[in-house]
């Protein structure tokens, strides 16, 4: 499907807290992001609401065209280390995606790239040891595709919302010269998803099976609630203040993420410097603070407006007041283009 330039862009990113939209002026860069919008996550009448109110025009029947990011429950992202003489052998990344990754092939839709520079990864020719397996159950990309078309959108592309974000911040600490691995977090709300990159790319990465409503118990508990639900509607809202409760109810996931961390900086030598967590609403803000302390790091602060600019993206006033936090990097990222030969030539801009 063919989209002149003068065409609006609209830019979807659906993940386990919220739902993020964005219109910008041009489906292509140069461009100026006019409009975001935001609703709650599992919200099918909010979510099409907003879709009808985010299109410039009112068209008759038609659909909103738009890039989505997703962050599939089932979804793989996982980088792993191949043998590279066995790349010929008709039977290898099956075996590699059943017995490793324990994926059923005839079930998953998986590519496979480059763990680098995100390039596809050439089975036939790669000499390349370390690439990222990526995909998601054929179920779970049917059942999105539903949904957006229930809510009046059709997907020019679907994307691995982890796998764009990923990109992104990779391209950030490149033009930001900064050496530091970073620790970055999607927590979700019956799981984590843990990797650490650097301006090399994805280091490393682990699903760890310990998300937000794990926490939820020992809130009961430490507060003295009657019943877990009562817990959780507190522990969700907006009324109390957990930041002197932060290390007790992260000390499940603080577990898993020091194994982490200490696993890849014995392997590798080096030391993870600061976290990011991209997707908490302000009212969980505190998680991240609390993650930071424990774990000794320091916080990364992105400026979007500034790293927007390096890929000819500009912000209208009222869209600059809303991105300034973590959590819309998912959808921002779905906007940029970058490679090795951007990251280059805007090295030597500098």
């Amino acid at each position: 499907m063919f989209l002149s330039r003068k065409s609006k862009g609209f830019f979807i990113d659906v993940n386990d807290h919220a739902v993020m939209m964005a219109r910008t002026s041009s489906t292509e860069a140069p461009f100026t992001i006019e409009e975001v919008r935001e609703c709650k996550a599992g919200d099918a009448a909010a979510f099409k609401e907003a879709v009808t109110q985010l299109q410039a025009k009112k068209s008759s029947g038609g659909y909103m065209q738009a890039t989505v990011g997703i962050y599939p429950k089932k979804g793989l992202l996982r980088r792993h280390s191949l043998e590279v003489k066995r790349l010929k052998e008709p039977e290898y990344i099956n075996e590699v995606l059943s017995q490793q990754l324990r994926i059923e092939r005839d079930k998953f839709i998986v590519h496979i790239i480059n763990a680098t520079d995100g390039a596809d990864y050439d089975l036939g020719k790669s000499t390349l040891k370390e690439a990222i397996f990526c995909g998601l159950p054929v179920a779970d990309l049917n059942s999105t595709q539903d949904a957006l078309l229930e809510a009046g959108v059709y997907p020019l592309a679907i994307e691995l919302g982890s796998l764009s974000t990923l990109g992104a911040l990779t391209n950030h600490l490149i033009g930001t010269k900064t050496r530091t691995p970073t620790l970055v977090l999607e927590i979700g709300i019956e799981a984590t998803q843990s990797f650490i990159v650097s301006a090399n790319g994805v280091e490393a990465s682990r699903p760890i099976p310990q998300g937000l409503d794990s926490m939820v118990p020992v809130v009961q508990k430490e507060l003295g609630l009657k019943d877990e639900e009562a817990a959780r509607r507190l522990f969700y809202s907006n009324t109390f203040d957990f930041t002197g409760m932060g290390p007790l109810l992260i000390k499940r996931l603080l577990k898993e993420l020091q194994s982490s961390i200490g696993f890849y900086e014995v392997q590798t030598g080096q030391s993870v410097g600061q976290v990011i967590c991209t997707q908490l609403l302000p009212k969980l803000g505190w998680l991240e603070t609390a993650i930071a302390t424990s774990l000794g790091l320091g916080a990364l602060k992105l400026e979007p407006a500034a790293w927007l600019k390096e890929h000819q993206i500009s912000l209208s006033e009222s869209a600059a007041k809303t991105v300034q936090e973590s959590r819309w990097l998912g959808l921002l990222s779905l906007m940029a283009f970058y490679s090795p030969a951007h990251a280059a030539a805007t090295e030597e801009k500098k």
